[in-house]
């Protein structure tokens, strides 16, 4: 859980980069989903765009949030088609030196 002040700053900062994965008419498939989750653990935020095609049987909203969920994400922000996730890194177990 990330806080309110928190989510405000990434989202300020996120509004100037551009979006590097589309949800297009397919929706959210296993591929996006593994894309994704990839650019999170690189980069922690990744900006999505929701094409209009998409739109036809669900909001940005709900694709959104199913979006967060499959990747374990927080969702930070919904403007318009396009949507802000963060995840906080993994910790990796420290190796005991010898």
């Amino acid at each position: 859980m990330v806080s309110k002040r928190f989510k405000r700053r990434l989202a300020s900062a996120m509004s100037h980069e551009k979006p590097t994965v589309w949800v297009g008419k397919a929706g959210v498939t296993e591929g996006l989903v593994g894309e994704i989750s990839k650019q999170l653990d690189a980069h922690r935020a990744v900006k999505v765009k929701v094409q209009k095609s998409a739109l036809i049987e669900r909001t940005v909203g709900e694709i959104a949030a199913e979006v967060a969920r499959k990747t374990e994400a927080e969702l930070i922000e919904v403007r318009g088609r396009t949507f802000v996730l963060y995840r906080r890194r993994k910790r990796q177990p420290r190796l005991a030196g010898g």
